[in-house]
């Protein structure tokens, strides 16, 4: 897993820290039956494979609808705000892991093209920068890798952020 380099430049850095986070959210996953991915564990119903679909559609909303790319983002549902992190029964592991590395290319892509003081128009209105959006998705991408440890600790007792971490 790549290190936030100690002297990078600022897009740089914050890039591979939102990156890292990516990783760690796929080796949360990695090695779970289907079962174990779409199990809910906690009150709120949160299952691993729905965070990674969650994760997807903000990487597409933040990244690509925010600054006028083609965006794939689950549409919002004022009726059900929990949308994007539900699985439904026709969709497949396989498919959401396919539509989280589309999510991610495209983000990479948009992040790739634009400076960080380039602006874009958020959902909700405000016009924002691509910093301000990748300190947010660090933020989310941490947050939700915290909780996907946790979920993965009540599976099979696996810690820690990345294979190798020291226990």
């Amino acid at each position: 897993m790549r290190r936030v380099p100690f002297t990078g430049d600022e897009k740089e850095s914050l890039y591979v820290a939102l990156d890292r986070h990516r990783d760690a959210i796929l080796w949360k996953i990695d090695g779970l039956s289907d079962d174990d991915l779409r199990r809910p564990l906690v009150p709120s119903g949160t299952t691993l494979l729905g965070m990674v679909k969650h994760l997807a559609s903000v990487d597409y909303a933040w990244f690509c609808s925010t600054f006028g790319r083609e965006s794939l983002e689950v549409p919002a549902d004022e009726d059900d705000w929990d949308a994007d992190w539900r699985i439904e029964p026709w969709e497949t592991t396989e498919g959401v892991l396919a539509y989280f590395a589309m999510a991610r290319k495209a983000a990479d892509e948009v992040i790739h093209d634009l400076d960080l003081t380039d602006t874009g128009t958020a959902s909700l209105g405000p016009t924002v920068t691509l910093r301000w959006v990748l300190i947010h998705m660090v933020e989310e991408y941490a947050r939700h890798a915290g909780h996907a440890d946790i979920l993965r600790e009540l599976i099979d007792g696996a810690t820690g952020p990345f294979e190798g971490y020291p226990t």
